[in-house]
């Protein structure tokens, strides 16, 4: 059992715990103990996961993430008004080769899916990714993967496996289950104008940082189609982590990376929730741990919305346009959007019903000039290939 290379949270977390206040999260959480073994799983919601794996760093890393500080700063923090059950599995060790990592990594993930149990996975290196990934290969059903990050990370397609290049990999691989990728925030002079032209000829989603902080609830409607999202570290600014060297000077505040980790949490597709490439340094170890409570904070507001099931609760907009009449639907309860793709069917009815794209007003507002979004372009294509 994949379990069983689980290894516990650290004594020093748990000592510390003992000086938690009752309301801390520390006094809350359910923990792996070498005393005690696993937390019983059976009504957990979130599952926290380190992974100690760095041999596939593009570049290679000084020392070991320390995931523990993160736990510690984390364990500080104040439960919010929750119902959830959060458990902390321990950690995953570097296997004997970086694939035997990977395929414990698959195995706990996709048990916990099968529990409907959300991992919050903390590794190094952002390759822990394609395990991920892997992980939805006994589902059988296509997988929406949102990265925030500066970089696409296709790499050179012969290049092995690494932080750089996993993206290359999800791609390629077989079984193929990705339907669709986005990027969140990436920088432009950090890829090359061969992976933009990839991204746009694949009719992948991206968004340049510029973007993204001018209008953050830009990016929500990516975020609530997603089933895996990725955080890579480096896309937040030097200056928010304690000026580490493998940051920009560029990149999300505090807060903005905050708010979009709650619309992650807010979204009842995701499914695995990734933070990686963080570095040693205090200020890095609280900002992570600020970052998780505010997935965990956002998984609290979840609210399933399905347009074809709770009719009652939606407004049906047409817009007739050149080319396609568009059917948008607004939830009214929430004011979120929803569009039809009719070349791709719905996953919630086995009727030849079109598929939902998560979109905002504005994009209905664009369509009734005659103006046709162009993420509902890019999934109409893609539904057609």
């Amino acid at each position: 059992m994949a379990f069983d290379f689980l290894v516990p949270v650290a004594d020093k977390v748990l000592a510390h715990c003992e000086l938690l206040p009752p309301q801390a999260l520390g006094k809350k959480i359910y923990k792996h103990t070498k005393r005690d073994g696993l937390p019983v799983l059976a009504l957990a919601n979130i599952a926290i996961i380190g992974v100690n794996e760095s041999r596939n760093a593009f570049e290679k890393k000084p020392e070991q993430l320390d995931v523990s500080a993160i736990r510690l700063e984390f364990y500080k923090l104040m439960m919010g008004n929750w119902n959830s059950s959060i458990v902390d599995l321990g950690d995953i060790n570097a296997g004997q080769e970086v694939s035997d990592t990977y395929f414990v990594v698959k195995e706990i993930i996709a048990e916990l899916l099968e529990e409907n149990i959300i991992p919050i996975v903390i590794g190094p290196t952002q390759d822990i990714t394609y395990p991920c990934y892997r992980a939805f290969d006994g589902l059988k059903k296509m997988i929406n993967l949102v990265n925030i990050d500066s970089r696409f990370d296709f790499g050179d397609h012969e290049e092995l496996i690494s932080s750089h290049s996993y993206m290359s990999k999800i791609i390629t691989d077989k079984p193929n289950n990705l339907f669709n990728f986005s990027n969140i925030g990436y920088q432009s002079y950090f890829n090359s104008q061969e992976e933009i032209d990839l991204m746009e000829r694949l009719f992948f989603d991206a968004y340049r940082l510029g973007e993204v902080t001018s209008n953050i609830a830009l990016i929500e409607p990516l975020l609530r189609n997603a089933n895996i999202v990725s955080l890579d570290a480096r896309a937040i600014r030097a200056s928010e982590v304690g000026m580490l060297d493998n940051f920009s000077p560029n990149g999300f505040t505090g807060r903005e990376i905050c708010a979009i980790a709650r619309y992650a949490g807010i979204s009842d597709k995701v499914a695995v929730f990734g933070l990686f490439e963080s570095e040693n340094s205090r200020q890095s170890f609280q900002l992570m741990a600020q970052i998780i409570w505010y997935f965990i904070e956002g998984y609290n507001f979840r609210i399933q919305e399905v347009p074809y099931i709770n009719k009652e609760d939606f407004t049906k907009y047409i817009v007739p346009t050149d080319s396609q009449e568009l059917v948008f639907y607004k939830s009214n309860l929430t004011e979120r959007w929803w569009v039809e793709v009719p070349s791709i069917l719905d996953s919630y009815n086995k009727s030849e019903i079109a598929a939902l794209l998560p979109c905002t007003k504005d994009d209905y507002v664009e369509a009734t000039n005659q103006d046709i979004p162009e993420r509902w372009f890019k999934a109409f294509k893609k539904g057609l290939n």
